[in-house]
């Protein structure tokens, strides 16, 4: 019966951690549970996992919103569901467009819409009508034999309670850059937005027990699969696997004779024992994007120095992903890739920040924007961060402020100043923006939207609203294009 609940992701409005909010469901013994944050899905799939561990059955979905202003929440019936909602977030918040105040409709997606905003004839199969427990008296004469099938209840889940409830009404005016005591009702959520027992909810519509029906009904129509850890990278970079692993043999035998003296039998054996491994892995694929990226870049003259535990790979040595001998200064293999290795590996790559941008622009275009994103990070409140946002909503002058992040001894605590330390604890760590990883780049398999909502951030590149830790979860393995200055100003001295 929980088909709109949100967490921090719904950046400057939640106040749920996304594991709080499984386990308090758990706690209820609740079988069923949807997420719905704000225009974004950036924690679903800690979500699905943490449901998983507490045997909850997952939903996805989103809330959608205009500027604050509440149109409809979807929910995921299936993967290809939440594709297509991450598919239509993704295009409305790329081109800074308002959504549409009617969901444009996918069977594999429902929509609900608040009670009042159309009128159940004019809906279609997927559409419905979410109904919240302080409606139902509403629902007299609306409710009718003819579309009974049409209402389920929408109970929002915001805050945990009613200190939360308090941070949430911060956090809001944090976010709309307003003095809190400049603050209208609608611009947050309603007191009663905790997790509501199910045993009230129940009694809420016990006149209306087909509302009940349908909205466990419409819960049990949506379905979300995923295998975490299992990779989901770019698998295949010609035309199959096959393909991949003679290609690979054929360019690191071909480095080899290039790097090292002929018939250097301790070379040749590492060589073999490598590809068997990257092979045996199901990493050919990710070498080899690897390498097609850098023969770009020499083919444009750029400099780049391959670096971190890649440089422990001979392959990538004769590939000239790295300029380092393994052999020479008995570097392990093993540290880079191995079947026990629990965190994935990557390739460090650095360019100078000159040419940085256009190897970006490269890979999207060579591998196809639908499959390659910049990869996430999120900005979180810290300590001073807190008290300053904090003492602005309040209206605190500047030295107020600085006295309260800078106490000496003769500060003295006032009631705003207390609260102010007290809700910066709070809110210490929530997430407060999407930011860029700092060289991190995503090609998937499959397209990036089946796992991530992208954005538009002022770089000018598709960037995937997950970090990088649920993109190890989910086995998305990252590629580091970095930017060294340093690699620069070495070209143009050489110049």
């Amino acid at each position: 019966m929980y088909l709109n609940c949100k967490t921090f992701f719904s950046l400057l409005y939640g106040t749920i951690k996304t594991e709080e909010l499984v386990l308090v469901a758990a706690s209820y013994s609740v079988d069923t549970l949807a997420l719905t944050n704000i225009n974004t899905t950036a924690d679903a799939w800690d979500f699905v996992d943490y449901c998983c561990k507490n045997g909850i059955k997952p939903v996805l979905g989103a809330e959608i919103r205009n500027d604050g202003k509440f149109c409809y929440v979807l929910l995921a019936k299936n993967n290809e569901g939440f594709l297509q909602i991450n598919r239509f977030l993704s295009t409305h918040l790329q081109e800074k467009n308002p959504f549409p105040e009617k969901y444009p409709g996918n069977s594999n997606v429902f929509a609900i819409y608040p009670l009042g905003k159309f009128a159940p004839e004019t809906l279609e199969a997927d559409e419905l009508i979410g109904v919240q427990p302080v409606e139902v008296n509403k629902l007299y004469g609306v409710v009718t034999a003819s579309y009974l099938e049409k209402f389920v209840i929408r109970h929002p889940v915001t805050f945990q309670d009613k200190k939360y409830f308090n941070a949430h009404r911060l956090l809001r005016a944090i976010d709309r850059n307003i003095l809190l005591s400049r603050q209208q009702k609608d611009d947050v959520a309603a007191v009663h937005e905790t997790f509501m027992p199910p045993s009230e909810l129940l009694n809420a519509f016990h006149s209306y027990p087909h509302i009940i029906t349908n909205t466990l009904n419409t819960l049990r129509a949506c379905n979300i699969e995923m295998e975490f850890r299992k990779d989901k990278t770019k698998k295949v970079y010609s035309i199959s696997a096959e393909d991949d692993r003679i290609l690979l043999e054929r360019l690191a035998l071909e480095g080899m004779s290039h790097r090292f003296e002929k018939n250097n039998y301790q070379a040749i054996e590492r060589v073999k024992k490598e590809l068997r491994i990257i092979n045996n892995m199901g990493f050919n694929a990710y070498f080899l994007i690897t390498w097609d990226i850098l023969q770009y870049a020499r083919s444009r003259g750029f400099f780049y120095v391959g670096r971190g535990s890649g440089a422990n790979s001979i392959v990538a040595y004769c590939l000239e992903i790295t300029d380092v001998d393994p052999l020479d200064l008995d570097l392990y293999f093993e540290r880079f890739l191995n079947p026990h290795r629990s965190v994935p590996p990557d390739f460090d790559i650095d360019f100078s920040w000159a040419d940085r941008d256009e190897i970006i622009d490269y890979v999207f275009k060579r591998f196809g924007s639908a499959h390659v994103s910049l990869l996430g990070a999120y900005a979180t409140f810290q300590n001073r961060a807190i008290i300053r946002e904090l003492g602005k909503v309040f209206g605190l002058p500047k030295e107020e402020i600085d006295a309260l992040e800078h106490p000496s001894g003769n500060f003295r605590q006032d009631a705003i100043s207390k609260q102010i330390l007290f809700y910066s604890r709070l809110i210490k760590d929530f997430p407060h923006h999407l930011s860029i990883h700092a060289g991190g780049m995503l090609v998937s398999d499959a397209p990036v939207h089946q796992y991530s909502v992208t954005v538009m951030p002022p770089k000018g590149f598709p960037t995937a609203a997950i970090d990088m830790f649920i993109a190890e979860k989910i086995g998305l393995f990252k590629l580091d294009i970095l930017s060294q200055r340093g690699l620069g100003h070495i070209k143009d001295t050489v110049e």
